[in-house]
């Protein structure tokens, strides 16, 4: 077995969002290690300050908010409805998706005091809103959020505590064809994101049940329909489709990142570039 990076050089070099195949180099020397990690690590220090230079003198947009934009641009021509919606929600609210006390998610939820939280998910929002519309819109009834979702999650290189979630929900959908529409709404939003060779699997989900999610070596998005039994806590009895995304995960994974703190909001990182450079 050859040498590998230090843990503190293996930070370093994540934090420079090195490849997964530099990060698992090895080694005939320790001499030979550390003259590698010198030169890589300078090349992605300049590699990083021409990132952010391209910010400041062309795109001066961080690619999450350009992405938003195309997302949004890509839906509302497929017809969606972008609608904005509260990020304090209330402990009723999330108990209708299932989430109470001694539900897995409830001690990841960020409380406010005993009735009010801040969001977990956008489905909450999602689910009060068709109730309404669909007295006042002919179905299909199709409306997504882009927003920021709160969860005291584990940390790691895929999980973050303030993360931007996609979720777009169309609801009056034929039963025969909800597959085939998730389908299509996967591979809307992930070319938009810039992503192929993704894969469509059959996962469980903690408030869902069995879901189709999207997966590129990581989860990036997951999916539910209905008839569902949470859909009486609603008053929604039409069948419908939904599909949500972690806009972080999908930079992180087209910008071949390492690390998905690069991507989220941050005081650290500035459009994917450490700022300690």
């Amino acid at each position: 077995m050859g040498i590998t990076w230090t843990s503190i050089q293996k930070q370093r070099l994540q934090e420079l969002n090195a490849s997964e195949i530099q990060l698992e180099q090895s080694f005939e020397s320790h001499k030979d290690r550390d003259r590698a990690f010198q030169e890589q690590e300078h090349l992605l220090v300049v590699k990083g300050k021409q990132k952010l230079q391209e910010l400041k003198e062309t795109t001066r947009r961080p690619s999450l908010s350009v992405l938003e934009q195309k997302l949004v641009e890509a839906l509302t021509k497929e017809g969606f409805v972008q609608v904005v919606t509260p990020t304090i929600i209330s402990k009723a609210a999330l108990a209708k998706m299932s989430v109470s006390d001694e539900h897995p998610l409830f001690s990841q939820v960020f409380w406010l005091d005993s009735k009010r939280c801040l969001r977990p998910m956008l489905a909450p929002n999602l689910y009060t809103l068709w109730k309404d519309l669909e007295r006042l819109w002919e179905k299909p009834i199709r409306i997504f959020e882009i927003g920021t979702c709160y969860r005291k999650e584990s940390k790691g290189s895929v999980h973050l505590n303030e993360f931007t979630m996609l979720n777009l929900a169309e609801l009056g959908v034929p039963e025969d064809q909800r597959h085939k529409r998730l389908e299509e709404l996967a591979s809307l939003v992930m070319d938009t994101a810039g992503i192929s060779d993704y894969q469509l699997v059959m996962e469980s989900s903690v408030v869902y049940g069995d879901e189709l999610d999207v997966v590129k070596g990581i989860e990036l998005g997951s999916s539910a329909m209905g008839p569902h039994p949470l859909d009486d806590n609603w008053g929604i009895f039409d069948p419908w489709v939904g599909i949500g995304f972690g806009l972080e995960r999908l930079l992180m994974i087209r910008e071949g990142s390492q690390n998905v703190q690069s991507m989220g909001r941050s005081l650290t990182y500035l459009n994917g570039v450490r700022l300690n450079i």
